[in-house]
């Protein structure tokens, strides 16, 4: 148990094992929870979110992820390049999908392995269905009798099956053309793996004297060179809209995170926009 027991995601843990009847392993939520454990610690069965998963594929405890039999990983989007990362490892990953109103997850995805899933997956007695905005309602009839309507555009595949594709609240008005971020997010994280750069970034908006609001893209960490950002930026062209392209990449030193260790956009730009 290494996430943040005071918000859903950590408190369903202690739930589940004790439901199980597993014994539990508790560390202080951390950017790497391996640094807690010892070496010899079996580790069965835990739950990452994608910030923890990326830290630890960047530090030597890499390889006691194999050691772990099942890994949920939530709370955020997981990169690209993270998924190609752990996509030939025997540890069996599953991203989830849910939120405080349907008490964890109501849907899984899994990552790796020879029948990894392209699509959410409904659990059973879930049922998915969508809105006129094309957001996901969900009937739980465990949990409510009435539908949950959420603000997440997705791509329906069945009354079972999903595609995120993002958040309706965080569509950018760019000169009067509605842009989904995460899409812009998804096709830069495929052109970071294939350049080989693993560092956290998110696309958001900058006001615009002329656009409105201007597509940015926001990296943490030092600037990459002038020669790896023009070759991300013709790799992106392959698969975005003009309007869609980010008209400029704003490098922070350090991200703002939530307290259950998401990227806190909102905080991140006002903290740029006071620079």
């Amino acid at each position: 148990v290494c996430l943040d027991t005071r918000y859903i995601a950590g408190f369903m843990m202690l739930i589940r094992s004790l439901e199980v009847g597993m014994n539990m392993i508790i560390v202080e939520p951390t950017s790497n929870p391996f640094e807690k454990t010892k070496e010899e610690s079996r580790i069965d069965f835990t739950a990452l979110v994608p910030y923890q998963l990326e830290t630890i594929l960047k530090s030597p405890h890499k390889e006691r992820l194999n050691q772990v039999k099942v890994i949920l990983i939530g709370g955020a989007a997981i990169n690209p390049t993270t998924v190609k990362e752990i996509r030939n490892m025997s540890c069996q990953f599953f991203f989830t999908y849910g939120m405080t109103e349907t008490l964890s997850h109501v849907a899984l995805q899994k990552l790796n392995g020879i029948n990894a899933q392209e699509y959410f997956e409904a659990l059973p007695g879930i049922k998915l269905s969508q809105d006129e905005r094309g957001c996901l309602v969900i009937q739980a009839p465990h949990i409510s009798i009435n539908p949950i309507i959420t603000n997440d555009l997705v791509e329906l595949k069945s009354p079972y099956q999903f595609r995120w594709m993002g958040r309706v609240d965080h569509i950018i008005n760019t000169g009067g053309v509605k842009v989904i971020p995460e899409k812009v997010e998804r096709s830069i994280g495929i052109a970071l793996s294939e350049v080989g750069e693993l560092v956290r970034f998110f696309v958001g908006a900058l006001p615009d004297r002329i656009l409105g609001e201007a597509v940015t893209l926001f990296m943490e960490g030092p600037p990459l060179s002038i020669e790896v950002e023009e070759l991300i930026q013709s790799k992106i062209k392959l698969s975005l809209d003009r309007y869609e392209r980010p008209k400029s990449i704003c490098y922070v030193s350090a991200f703002m995170n939530t307290d259950s260790g998401k990227i806190d956009k909102q905080k991140t730009i006002i903290t740029i926009k006071a620079e």
